[in-house]
C-alpha cells in the first residue's frame, strides 16, 4: 500500500486571515518503506509572512519572491498525492491551507477521509501526554537534533519514523512477490549461515576455569 508523508509551512495559522502555503513536501511510502520519491517546493505565497511563522521556519518574504505559487505547481502535487493515503500530523491545518489554495484556482479539494492524522493517533494511545512531533520524536528515541526550525521535508522523515512506531510495526514488512517465491524459500540457507566451529586451547580452558574459581566467589552487586 502506498501512502504520502505531507507537510506545509504557511505564513501564519489561520486561513481565515487570509494566510497561505510557503512549502509543501512530501515522502512516498509503499508498505511503510519509503520509495525515494520526493515532493517538495518553495511557494511565493502573495502576502507577507507573519513574525509567528518566521520565528518557527525561517523564510522571509525576500527568500520566497521568486518562487513558483501554488497554481504553477498544482498539478504536479496533485498527480503526487493521487490514489495514496496521506499521513499528516495535525491534519486539521495542513488540509485546511491545502483546500484553501485549491479553493482559490478552482480545484477540487481533498478529502479528509483519505487522510491519516498521526496527531489523533498518538492522542488516542497517549492521552494526557506530549504529542506533538518533537515529543513523540523524544518517546520513540528518533534523532530530531537536526530540526532547529521547521522544514516540510525534515519534518516528513520524522514523522515517518513516528508513525511506523505509533502503529506498532518497528520494522518495515518485507512481502515476497508471490506464494511460490514463499514457499521455495529455504530456511537450510539461514540455519547454514555460519558453519565455522572454532575450538578454545588447553590454555584457553584452564585459564577459564581458574577465572571461574577466583572470580565468581565475589559479590558484583
Amino acid at each position: 500500500m502506498k501512502e504520502v508523508i505531507l507537510d506545509t509551512e504557511t505564513t501564519g495559522l489561520s486561513v481565515k486571515d487570509g494566510h497561505r502555503i510557503v512549502e509543501i513536501g512530501c515522502i512516498e511510502l509503499d508498505n511503510l518503506i519509503p520509495t525515494k520519491k520526493i515532493f517538495h517546493c518553495y511557494l511565493n505565497p502573495e502576502r507577507k509572512v507573519s513574525e509567528s511563522a518566521l520565528k518557527v521556519h525561517g523564510y522571509t518574504d525576500e527568500f520566497l519572491s521568486d518562487k513558483k505559487k501554488f497554481i504553477d505547481i498544482a498539478d504536479e502535487f496533485l498527480e503526487f498525492i493521487n490514489g495514496k493515503k496521506i499521513v499528516i500530523h495535525n491534519a486539521e491545518f495542513d488540509i485546511g491551507h491545502l483546500n484553501n489554495e485549491l479553493s482559490l484556482i478552482n480545484r477540487k479539494e481533498i478529502s479528509i477521509e483519505n487522510v491519516i492524522d498521526t496527531l489523533e493517533i498518538a492522542r488516542n494511545k497517549f492521552p494526557g501526554s506530549g504529542i506533538s512531533l518533537d515529543a513523540l520524536c523524544k518517546r520513540f528515541r528518533i534523532d530530531n537534533s537536526k530540526r532547529e526550525k521547521h522544514n516540510a521535508v525534515l519534518d516528513c522523515e520524522l514523522l515517518s519514523k513516528v508513525y511506523i512506531n505509533l502503529i506498532d510495526q518497528k520494522e518495515p514488512i518485507f512481502q515476497f512477490k508471490n506464494e511460490n517465491e514463499k514457499k521455495n524459500y529455504d530456511l537450510k540457507k539461514i540455519k547454514n549461515y555460519s558453519k565455522k566451529i572454532i575450538n578454545i586451547s588447553k590454555e584457553e580452558l584452564e585459564n577459564h576455569q581458574k577465572f571461574l574459581k577466583t572470580q565468581l566467589k565475589k559479590n558484583f552487586y
